[in-house]
This record gives structure tokens, sequence and C-alpha cells, in this order.
């Protein structure tokens, strides 16, 4: 069917996935208001209380009414969750019960001021996380927000009232939002408020209005409000109108990329780029390009740079970290790259003269542009943003390169004069050039370019005239001596940039084999244990931290024990260095990662206090253990380079450990079902083949008991020929099911004796009399036959469950035919050449130390027996799982009664005895043939030994 002119008209994937999400979490509404005083809790109390009248079950989680007897009012009839305290610096302070609402499970909770700080202990550190964990559990919640604590809007909010906002909340709380109602208030009647003491006291009222209440202040706010309610609005009709395959004019084609940089609040840029995101209805990246100069940096600029990239996150933006030489290169080449219409970049806070000489990122970001728009935002100039804002103290210069470089500049001296004196040699300022370039090889850019300041000194000093002077007599030698510094500051510094992008790439090109090497030991790590330990090992040694990880109990050598639930309790597998315990608060942390696949502790969002990281180890499957870190140095613990390579590492060892779990997993599998045929075949045999000799005995033993006076001589023998055929038959069984007990359980040990053959013949022919009575049996022993180590119990076992398989199967009547005879090695090998290798890997399991020596002695003699019958063979493809336990061969129509495991004692009883044995079918006519070949042994066993001494 052709599409219509309106084209398209499905409903958007992403807005149903949206809608169809929901439907597992709670719903949010936030009251919104511009301002402290608006009336934000007063509304939210009053629909909770409609909400309780219409039934619904409403609890106050924690409002704060300030002492506003008219909120006070609407908290009655409401039930109160008691607040938790928290104890702090000696400190005691009250917060809300998470999980005192999670037990519970209201229908609906009340959670003022969603800006909130918690304090420090608490779970998460911000209350708007504890609503966010309500929301998980499918809890709905009703909740306040004042316009200048959302994160976007931190900067404006701060130039419009001067005064910065501490507590923020991430847009992307507001955008999951699915309902926002704005408590609106004009400037004079919030100003009224204020007067009449309903906000603040009175003193502290005429402050407010002074400064932050000013009328032009409240009405700017007002605006931001409203902007910022109708843009959600906005949203939430885009969502609708998509879902319904509503047509529109959709936004799209625009894409916003902010450029992440040191030493220029970057914080404000990516505030900047998310209200132009949603100015623009497009999505949105943070890009910080990692070069060696970002590296070299202090321990201030990557807290900024760490800080700008989890707000990022925390805003709803995408976080990309890639390697660069150059920045504005990178980020051009990555914009083109993406399609991105947009870069944002922070004005350079260098002086002027450091932009002309060393060059701008901004400038060349804007040269190298093209058809990109580049917005240079000028950033807070105050430094009061954040702490991480503040520039670092200057990072401390290491002599010893600085001196090198003064060294090679100096000993390129009496080179230069020995090169003017003795050859005549004029270009001695390639001498400085070579001492210049050595020391930016050697050192980098700083040493070089303080090298060539000392060169062009040193060449004025020594070789220009007047000598020995600073003075310059010859304008040609100034203008010279000019050329040569402009030559010298360039040579550095081209070669101090070579020598940043070969360090850059010799430490990627190490990283790189380190995941590799890594990646081989997990390859090769056979147990649970062994690839734990290889991992923490690993995550230690790349990132000089200790680690920890931890499991389920649940988890043996291979995966969480019942499917892969999350109920067991962490403990402890590996660690590096192995003796790190965890604390109580450390342990919450790890649990709280393993049951939410988030990662908690030391720098998250969640249990900041503790004093590890804990990230989850995922898999398309979900988490399968915990990773914790530590460094004892405060400050960043991770750098974005290095939480890139953590990620890289953790995901390597949560696949290892996957595919060790799957590995079991399907072990367990097989062996369930091998269990089960096993089981199905035992009942199958109990049942059938056991009970028709029982119900033969049972019913000709009843019949000699009711009527024996009444039956002549030759019918109460055949009753009781019958007993004992079946009683020896039923025996047989009992003895196979035994036999296989002890092959199982490695409890056979043959005793071996120098045995004649066709004495063991003979004894089986005798003993199967019985069940060969109605067949022709022929037996054709070579006469050269030589002594065979045999344990005769075993053997006359195994020719007598062969001779008893071909009376089954073979016609009355037919000939049934044992053949003996003594085979050189390669006849050996053409009769059995799979069965020989078999030989060599099962003697060593199943014989002693001397069965296993005799197996082997006389590789170059064999003597094979076949035992063949006139019946219909052996069906195609089945001539290996004839010997399976419980296996019987053949159609239900052909199958005869038994247990199906003679032929798998045979088999283990020849290979017991250092032999094999296979079976065919002949070529000659219809029938089956089952060889035994058996070694010939060159010494003696241990028993004649014993005799002969």
């Amino acid at each position: 069917m052709s599409e219509n002119s309106g084209g398209d008209r499905r409903p958007s994937p992403d807005a149903l996935l949206k809608e169809a999400q929901k439907g597992t979490r709670g719903r949010l509404k936030i009251f919104l208001g511009a301002a402290p005083g608006v009336g934000k809790t007063f509304e939210m109390l009053s629909s909770a209380q409609v909400r309780r009248r219409e039934g619904v079950d409403v609890v106050i989680g924690i409002v704060e009414t300030h002492g506003r007897a008219e909120t006070q009012a609407l908290v009655a009839g409401l039930p109160v969750m008691p607040r938790v305290t928290v104890t702090y610096r000696g400190t005691a302070l009250t917060e809300m019960d998470l999980d005192g609402i999670l037990a519970r499970r209201p229908a609906l909770v009340l959670v003022d001021e969603l800006a909130h700080t918690n304090a420090p202990g608490s779970r998460h550190p911000k209350r708007h996380m504890d609503v966010e964990e309500l929301l998980e559990a499918g809890i709905d919640v009703y909740t306040t927000l004042n316009i200048q604590h959302v994160e976007s809007l931190n900067d404006v909010v701060a130039r419009i009232t001067r005064i910065r906002v501490r507590e923020t909340v991430p847009d992307s709380v507001i955008d999951a939002a699915d309902d926002i109602e704005l408590i609106d208030l004009t400037p004079e009647d919030l100003i009224q408020r204020l007067k009449e003491g309903k906000v603040y006291v009175p003193a502290q009222a005429e402050r407010a209005v002074r400064h932050y209440f000013a009328a032009g202040n409240l009405t700017a706010l007002r605006e931001l409000a409203l902007r910022r309610t109708a843009q959600r609005v906005d949203n939430q009709m885009v969502d609708y109108m998509r879902s319904h395959a509503i047509e529109g004019p959709w936004p799209a084609g625009e894409r916003v990329l902010v450029c992440i940089q040191g030493g220029k609040r970057p914080v404000a840029t990516v505030r900047h780029a998310k209200r132009l995101a949603d100015t623009v209805h497009a999505p949105w990246t943070a890009l910080f390009v990692e070069t060696a100069g970002s590296q070299r940096a202090g321990e201030k600029v990557k807290a900024e740079i760490v800080e700008a990239l989890r707000l990022a996150q925390q805003l709803g933006g995408d976080v990309v970290q890639i390697p660069g030489a150059d920045v504005a290169d990178a980020v051009i080449e990555y914009a083109r790259t993406n399609n991105v219409t947009h870069v944002i970049v922070g004005k350079s806070v260098r002086p002027r003269w450091q932009q002309v000489l060393f060059g701008s990122v901004v400038q060349r970001l804007i040269n190298r542009a093209g058809g990109i728009n580049v917005h240079v935002i000028e950033t807070p100039a105050d430094g009061k943003d954040n702490v991480a804002s503040a520039p670092g103290p200057p990072m401390a210069l290491a002599p010893k390169p600085y001196l090198v470089s003064v060294a090679l500049v100096l000993a390129a001296i009496p080179v230069a004069n020995l090169l003017r004196e003795v050859l005549g040699f004029g270009n001695i300022a390639l001498v400085f050039l070579t001492a210049i370039l050595a020391g930016a090889v050697m050192h980098g850019l700083g040493p070089s370019l303080f090298a060539s300041l000392v060169a062009v000194l040193a060449y004025n000093f020594f070789f220009l005239p007047p000598l020995y002077t600073f003075t310059i007599a010859d304008p040609e030698n100034v203008v010279a001596l000019f050329f040569f510094a402009i030559v010298a500051f360039v040579a550095s510094n081209l070669a101090g940039r070579v020598r940043s992008q070969a360090v850059a790439a010799g430490q990627r090109a190490r990283a790189t084999d380190d995941l590799y090497q890594f990646s081989r030991k997990l390859a090769v790590a056979v147990t649970l244990d062994d690839l734990l330990w290889a991992t923490a090992h690993q995550i230690a040694l790349m990132l000089k931290v200790r680690v920890v990880l931890l499991l389920p109990e649940g988890i043996t050598e291979g995966g969480v024990e019942g499917g892969g639930t999350r109920d067991g309790v962490l403990t402890v597998r590996a660690g590096f260095p192995p003796e790190d315990i965890l604390d109580d608060a450390d342990f919450a942390a790890a649990r709280w990662s393993w049951e939410k696949n988030h990662e908690a502790g030391r720098g998250s969002d969640t249990l900041p206090g503790a004093k590890w990281l804990f990230q989850p180890m995922r898999t398309g499957r979900g988490p399968v253990g915990v990773v914790g870190i530590i460094r004892d140095e405060p400050g960043v613990l991770l750098r974005p380079d290095q939480e890139r390579l953590m990620a890289a590492l953790t995901d390597q060892a949560a696949l290892a450990i996957e595919r060790v779990n799957l590995a079991r997993d399907l072990h367990r599998a097989r062996l369930e079902a091998e269990t089960d045929r096993l089981r199905s075949a035992l009942l199958t045999s109990i049942s059938h083949d056991l009970r028709t000799p029982l119900a033969s005995i049972l019913g000709s033993a009843t019949s000699l008991r009711s009527q024996g006076a009444m039956l002549d001589k030759p019918t109460q023998d055949s009753l009781l020929g019958t007993i004992i055929d079946e009683a020896d038959r039923l025996n047989r069984f009992i003895g196979n099911l035994l036999d296989m007990t002890r092959l199982e359980s490695g409890a056979l040990k043959p005793n071996a004796t120098l045995a004649e053959l066709s004495d063991v013949v003979g004894a089986v022919l005798q003993r199967a009399s019985r069940i060969l009575a109605g067949h022709d049996v022929q037996v054709a022993l070579a006469p050269d036959l030589p002594l065979l180590s045999l344990d005769m119990v075993l053997f006359e076992q195994v020719l007598f469950n062969l001779l008893d398989n071909a009376a089954k199967h073979a016609p009355a009547g037919s000939v049934i035919r044992i053949a003996a005879e003594r085979v050189e090695e390669r006849a050996a090998e053409r009769v059995e050449e799979r069965a020989a290798e078999r030989v060599k890997e099962r003697a060593a399991e199943r014989v002693d130390g001397r069965a296993a020596e005799r197996a082997v002695q006389r590789a170059d003699e064999r003597v094979t027996v076949r035992i063949s019958d006139e019946g219909p063979g052996i069906p195609a493809g089945e001539a290996e799982r004839i010997f399976e336990k419980f296996y019987r061969g053949g159609g239900p129509d052909r199958r005869r009664a038994g247990t199906g495991l003679g032929l798998a004692i045979c088999r283990g009883f020849v290979e017991a005895m250092g032999g094999t044995i296979s079976a065919a079918n002949r070529s000659d006519r219809p029938g089956a043939v089952f060889t035994i070949t058996l070694p010939v042994p060159a010494v003696m066993p241990m028993a004649a030994e014993e005799a002969a001494e």
C-alpha cells in the first residue's frame, strides 16, 4: 500500500515508549513559584485535602509551614510521617523518613522544598533524589519548587538578583514531571504579603524588599517562571501530538554542542547550552577534548571539568570525551561529523598578549567553523558560582627540566665557538636551534621556550659584536637576532607540541595494550576466582586505586543461583590489596548500587559519605556484581579519561563474568536434561522390564501353589523352569544396575591375572547355555592366542552381555559366532582406528597405575575378539549411541526387554582392562558385529609375579 500525501502518520515510537514507561512510575506534580511566599505549600496542601476526600491514601512526608497559621490549618487531617534524626558534627538534624515512606507505600506523599539539601550522612545528598526513588517505587508525589532553584537558570537568576543560589534542581526533574502548576502572584501582592508579615518577620521582610524582593527582581523572576512553565507545556503538547500521530511542524535539524574547557568556568557554559537547547528544541552534547595540557592541569581545573560533565548529565545532555592534539580541530571535526549546528564555548580568560602570542581556542573555532554557529559566552566574573570555579593555585614548576634545557644551551656555546674558530662555520645559530629542539623533545613546551630565551641572550652575548655585552652595534645583526628569536620560539613551540602529541599517543597506546592484555587474561580465565583476581589487579594497576569486587553469596563458579536474583547478601570476593575491608556505610552503598543498578558512594549522588565509590558491573541481563574503588588522596577520585577507562574495564569484566555464568548455566542445563533422561529411562526399566520377569515368576508360582496337584510333571517342570529363567533374568538386570553404579562411582578396580581366552569363552558358554539354546553358536579361536591380562569375572560378564544381546535380536536357529585372532598394530588400527584413541584417554582415568602400564606395554600386538549375529543389525547412526546408559536401539516395535545397560557395562569393563569395544554392521550379510580389542602384555601382571615368587 502506498503512503498518502501526508506521509507516514504513525505515532512516534519514542513518544509511545515514554508513555508506556510512565505506567510503572508514580506521578510527579510540581507546584512552581517565582519566589518564596507566593503560596506553593498552601496550594499543595489544598490539593492534597481534595485528594484525601476522594479516598486517596495521602501522607505528609515533609512540609514546612514556617509558622503560617493558614498553612498549618491545612495539615489537619493528613497523616504525617515522623522525621528521622541525623547527627552531624554533634548537631541533631531532622530529615524526611524515606525508608518509612517506602515501607508504608501510600498512594500520594507530600514533599515540600524539592531543592533542599539533605543532611550529611543521608542516603541521597539532595531531596529531589529521594523523590526520584519514591517515584520509582510507584508512589505519586506532590512537591514545591521556586524558579531560582532550576539549574539551567542559576546564572540568569544570579545576574538578576546578584545572589547565587546554592541549592539547585536539575532540569531533567522538571522535564520528567507529569504536571506543573504555576502558583502566580503579582509583585505588588507579594510585596504586600511581605509587609504584612505573612512571609518573613517584619525586620527580615524589610531587608528582603530592599534586596531580593525588589519589584524589578520579582518581575524578572515571574517572567522566568512563566516562560519555563510555558516551555514545559509546549513539550507536553509535542509529546501528545507525536504519540497520537497528529501532524505538526516538528522542530528538527538543530544540534547543540558545548565545549568543556578547564579554567573557563565550564559550569556556566553548560547551563547556557541547556537553555539554548530547550529554546530550539534540540538535543545537546557536552564535549571534553583531552589533550596533553589537560592531563598536566591542576586539581582545581580537573575538578571543574568533572563537575561540568556531571552537571551536563544531570541536565539531560550527552557527555562525550575524546582525545585530541588541538581543541579547536577536535571540536570542529566532531561537530561536522555529528551535524552540529551550534557550538558554545566560554570566552577566553587568558591575557590579550597570550592570545596573540600562543593563539586562542575561541578564535580558531570561529575561523574554522564554516557554517556552524559559534556562541562565545561571557562566564561569570565574580567566581562565586561554585567552589570548583575558583582558580586553583598555580602548578608547581619542576626545576629540573628547565635546568637541563639551560644546560643544553650552555653546552651549545663551546660547540658553536669551536665550529667557528676551527672550521670557520658561520651559521652558528643552527647549533643553538639544535639545543632548543633537544630540550623541547626531552621536556616539552615550557622548558623549550625558556631555553629559546636563554639561547637568544647567549647568541647575542657571545657571538654578536661587540662581544660579551648585550649591545648590538651592527643593525644587520639586530635583524638577524630578531629572526633567530622568532625561529627559536616557533621551533620550540612546534617541537613541544609534537612531543605532547607523542606522549599522549604513547599513553593511549599503553592503555590500549593494557586493555588488550586484560581481555586475553579474561579469555583464558577458567574459574570465577581467577577472573575476579585478574579484574581487581588490572583496575588497581591502571587507575592507581584500591579495589574490591563484591558478588552476591548465591554466585559460585558461574553466577547468581536461582536465575540471577538480587536477594543475596553481597560479599567481598576479590580485592587488591586483598586485606581491604569495608565498614557498614560502605556495605550499604555497595548494596544500594547492586539493587538499583546505579553508582553509589564517594563523589556520587547516593550515599556520598561513604569512603568508597561503587559501580555496578552490567551486562544485557542486568548487573552481575559491584566494583568498589578508593584512593587515599583527597579530591576527585577519577578524571574524565579515568572514568572512561574504568567503564571499559568493568564492561569487559562483566562480560567475562557473564560468559562464566552462561557456561555454568549451559552445563547445569545439560546435566539436568541428562538426569531427567536417565531418570525417565530408569523408571521405564523398573516399571516395565523389571516387572515383566516378576509377573512371570508370580504367575508360575501362583499356578503351582493353587493347581500343583492337578498339573502333570512336564507342566510343573515348565513352570519351575519359567520361575528359574525369569529369576535369573531379574538377577541379571539387578546385577547390571549394580555394575553401572560401581562404574559411575569409580569404585571398580580390575583384578587382572594372566588368563587363556579359551577358558573364559568356555565358562561363559556354559553360563549362557540356557539363553543360547535356540541358536547355533560357533567358536573360532586362533591357535596362537597369547595369554591376556584380564579380570576373568569382568571379562566373562562382558562376553555374557554380548551373547545375551545377540540372542535377543537374532532370530531362532541363526548363527552366533565367537572369533578371536592375534593382529599386528597396523591391522588393529584398520580395525579400530577411532577406538585406539579412547583407550589412551580412559585407561589413565579408570585403571590403576599397573593396569595403565599394561595397556600400553605391547602397542604393536593386540588380540581382537568378535561376536557376530544374524539379526537385523544396528540402525544407521546408532553405532555409538547403543553404548549409552539406558539406550535401546531401534524403534519401539524392534525393542527387546532389558534395561539398556548391558552394552554400557561392556564398554566400561573393557576400558577398565585397557581395551576398546566398538559395534558395526556385518558387510557380508545382515547382522551386527561387536569387536573387542585387547593389548598383549609384555610382562606378567602383579598377581602372576607374586605367584612366581
